[in-house]
């Protein structure tokens, strides 16, 4: 049966078992949600062979199509099957939530976010423009049966619908979990996970966080914080053949450009937990920033869009470097035990840590 847990176990998060990343301050708790308007929801498919689910992420509660946030995406290895970069590199924004889900539900996500902008948007289509879902994906099929198309539009509604009911600011639910239940990292049960870092520009605070939806890295690559390199209990020869989406989100202003640049260094925090971006990985950040927006019905020929001081992006760079890390650890940290399609399963990487057993 679908399940929406709406908060996060802070026992199972990264920072509880000391995997701290960077100097840099995170925010209150820790997670994307750190940025204002931004909200989460999760549903999860947790029945026999079917592990999967779809996880919504929200730039902000109001109506995305006519309040479009500025955005930008970077595609660090393109073995992956999502909808939506293109127009949003062409264009520099977003126009829909961004729905998580398994590689062969991409379709069925997609048309769900199109009746959700439609609903919303009668025009759309007929006389204003046609509207560009994003979705973005991981294989969860070595433990979800992915051939069961088990996703549903009903599904994705209900992510949307969930992150829509959560207050501003709240925690977001991580490990297996929507889109993360049947996902793998590094050998591990993978998931979702988040960080946020706090930023202080022209004396006000802001911040930047990172979700990631983890199902990458092969195994015995694994590298903690302080150096140590991890193996999964048992010999797991897997080549590298998984996938990491990244979604960054700030209250920074920041145009299309400064934004890529930003997400750009969501490699550095997956190179540092053991990364090389493998042939068959799909590996892709997008960010936005709801400090920047763009009305569908401006018309005005010239519009004003604010933009950070490039003398100051390396606090966003070291910002987006630590947050990925750090969230790519938090998934495996927080992730719990599943049993999949044949039985299959992975370890959890809160029991090595637990246990104390890691050299």
């Amino acid at each position: 049966m679908p399940s929406t847990p709406n908060c996060a176990d802070g026992a199972r998060r990264a920072r509880a078992f000391g995997l701290a990343c960077g100097r840099l301050t995170p925010g209150p708790r820790n997670a994307i949600t750190d940025v204002a308007g931004v909200r989460v929801g999760h549903v999860t498919l947790n029945e026999g062979a079917i592990q999967t689910g779809v996880t919504a992420i929200l730039p902000h509660a109001g109506n995305l199509y006519r309040d479009k946030p500025v955005a930008a995406a970077e595609v660090l290895n393109g073995f992956g099957k999502s909808v939506g970069l293109m127009q949003v590199e062409e264009l520099g924004t977003l126009e829909t939530p961004i729905l998580l889900t398994n590689t062969l539900s991409v379709g069925t996500a997609s048309t769900a976010l199109v009746r959700h902008a439609i609903a919303a948007n009668p025009d759309i289509g007929r006389s204003t423009a046609t509207v560009n879902p994003v979705v973005m994906e991981c294989n969860d099929g070595p433990l979800n049966d992915i051939q069961a198309l088990a996703v549903t539009e009903a599904h994705a509604a209900a992510a949307l619908a969930a992150a829509l009911s959560e207050p501003d600011g709240a925690e977001v639910a991580v490990g297996s979990v929507g889109a993360g239940r049947g996902m793998s990292c590094f050998g591990f049960k993978g998931g979702i996970g988040t960080s946020s870092r706090r930023l202080k520009l022209d004396g006000k605070r802001h911040h930047l966080g990172v979700l990631v939806l983890a199902n990458f890295g092969r195994p015995g690559e694994l590298r903690l914080p302080d150096g140590r390199r991890i193996a999964v209990p048992e010999k797991d020869d897997a080549p590298e053949k998984g996938s990491v989406i990244v979604i960054a989100a700030t209250d920074v202003p920041l145009d299309h450009r400064q934004l890529r640049r930003v997400i750009r260094r969501a490699g550095v925090g997956l190179a540092r937990v053991g990364s090389f971006w493998g042939h068959g990985s799909g590996d892709i950040a997008l960010g936005f920033t709801t400090a920047n927006r763009v009305d569908h019905d401006g018309r005005d020929d010239i519009v004003v869009l604010r933009m950070l001081n490039e003398r100051r992006i390396d606090s966003l760079f070291e910002a987006m470097a630590d947050a990925t890390q750090e969230a790519v650890l938090d998934a495996l940290a927080a992730a719990t035990p599943v049993v999949g399609r044949d039985g299959a399963t992975r370890p959890c990487l809160s029991d090595l840590l637990i246990s104390g057993s890691i050299p």
